[in-house]
């Protein structure tokens, strides 16, 4: 599709049902954060959705395109978006390798409770076992980003201080809920860029 942007020819193919179409515009097209990142978001989308053969047809050219991709942010952001549909690019060749032992002790150091992990991606029991550090880094994000929008809605129901309208318990209540669910945003968040080796902990 000449002229057509990446994200486009990628949509009009997979809405054909045609995975492989929308595998080989994302081959052709020179990698970048905006679109070609949301185009491959859309292939990783719809290879989520097969199954078998099928499935290894399409993920095995997108993996080998991110792989090759020299934007190290780029490349590693795509391949957490696509963990999102339950597809792995990742065969140990960019993210970290973290095992049990490591999340528990940064989960400790952060204050990060990891009962609440459990309910969305499996831990393995034993400390030396590896984890799935695409599928923790997703529900560290997603966790995150819960947090912050409820402590978002809460502040929204707060008068302001300086306005005409007293503060009542409820309020106050409010305010004391908004503030622990942004200290807990900001810890999912801790969480997911220490195992990505962002801010690496010391201790």
């Amino acid at each position: 599709m000449i002229g057509a942007r990446v994200t486009d020819e990628v949509v009009f193919w997979t809405r054909k049902g045609d995975g492989k179409g929308a595998a080989r515009a994302v081959r052709n097209r020179r990698p970048d954060r905006l679109r070609w990142r949301k185009a491959v978001r859309t292939v990783t989308a719809h290879t989520g959705t097969l199954r078998g053969l099928e499935r290894l047809r399409l993920e095995e050219p997108v993996r080998e395109a991110v792989i090759d991709v020299d934007d190290t942010v780029l490349r590693r952001e795509v391949i957490l978006d696509a963990r999102r549909h339950n597809v792995d690019l990742d065969r140990g060749e960019i993210l970290p390798f973290r095992t049990m032992g490591e999340l528990r002790q940064y989960a400790f150091l952060i204050g990060t409770d990891l009962s609440h992990m459990g309910r969305y991606v499996q831990l393995p029991d034993d400390f030396d076992n590896p984890i799935d550090v695409g599928g923790v880094v997703v529900v560290c994000r997603a966790l995150s980003t819960l947090h912050r929008k409820r402590a978002h809605r809460q502040l929204l129901e707060v008068p302001d201080r300086d306005g005409p309208e007293r503060l009542g318990r409820y309020h106050l209540m409010l305010e004391k809920r908004a503030e622990t669910d942004s200290n807990s945003a900001h810890r999912w968040a801790a969480l997911g860029r220490h195992l990505l080796g962002d801010h690496p902990l010391k201790g």
